[in-house]
């Protein structure tokens, strides 16, 4: 653990270095998101490769790359391609830019995502304000010896995304007439899509969407003392609910056509955070 801590003071000492700036908060872009580094000024980017033991990025479609700059006024790092377990990571390095965001000193954290509905009362294209999780993994990146420089050895789970974070994204979007919901997010290892079964047993267990990231960087920033957000955009009915088999291509479709409002409800968030 002692060597996890040093890689990653080391990851943060050169994105320190690189790019001349300090942070306050953090964002990990999903799919279709692309405007909001757009709307960022003063931007640098660092290719994940680039930099000192960083996993990289494998998946289709995720950039792969930091972007650093301001947005709306606050110094911002964001993530444009995260880590899953599914590619093969253990669940400490698909974390680890978390751990990393700690030692740059960033204390708020807005995780978003593309995924599946399990609520019928959602649809493709659904915005989902994320109020717990449900980790269904069967692992977390908690596992293994403690290094109390980074957090307590057992973390409260109590308020996973904080309430104060959650009115701001209820007040704002109200504001811009964001049509969004509430829900529980689950977290599935993947990487194939889950059967019509699994998805019956999720839903009885309060699952309202599920996906294959997000709460690995959840129990990360909250072990480590950043507060989180999470919002994510529904971009397909889950099996045995849709009556189409599922194609990534028509996920990241969907992500592209809900980006508009989801993009200008982050900006605004940005304002208030």
């Amino acid at each position: 653990m002692e060597r996890m801590y040093e890689k990653a003071l080391e990851s943060a000492e050169y994105i320190k270095n690189t790019s001349n700036m300090s942070f306050e908060i953090g964002i990990i872009l999903g799919t279709g998101l692309g405007a909001i580094v757009e709307a960022m000024e003063n931007r640098v980017y660092i290719a994940y490769e680039n930099i000192p033991n960083f996993p990289k990025s494998t998946v289709k479609g995720h950039e792969g790359k930091l972007c650093l700059g301001t947005l709306n006024g606050k110094k911002t790092l964001a993530m444009q391609g995260r880590f899953h377990y599914y590619e093969g990571y253990t669940m400490k390095e698909v974390a680890y830019p978390i751990y990393v965001m700690k030692l740059l000193g960033i204390k708020k954290l807005i995780i978003t995502n593309s995924c599946g509905g399990i609520n019928k009362d959602f649809e493709p294209g659904t915005l989902m304000i994320v109020d717990d999780f449900i980790n269904l993994m069967g692992s977390n990146p908690l596992i293994g010896e403690n290094d109390e420089r980074f957090g307590v050895r057992f973390p409260d789970m109590t308020e996973p995304y904080k309430k104060y974070l959650i009115d701001i994204a209820e007040n704002t979007g109200k504001r811009a007439g964001i049509n969004y919901k509430h829900g529980v997010y689950a977290g599935f290892m993947g990487p194939y899509y889950e059967t019509a079964a699994e998805i019956r047993a999720y839903g009885m267990m309060g699952a309202d969407a599920i996906g294959m990231s997000t709460v690995p960087e959840t129990i990360a920033a909250n072990y480590l003392g950043i507060d989180c957000l999470g919002i994510a955009c529904i971009t397909n009915m889950a099996t045995g609910i849709q009556k189409v088999k599922h194609s990534h291509e028509r996920v990241v479709q969907t992500a592209q056509k809900a980006s508009v409002d989801f993009s200008r409800w982050i900006l605004d968030i940005f304002k208030e955070v």
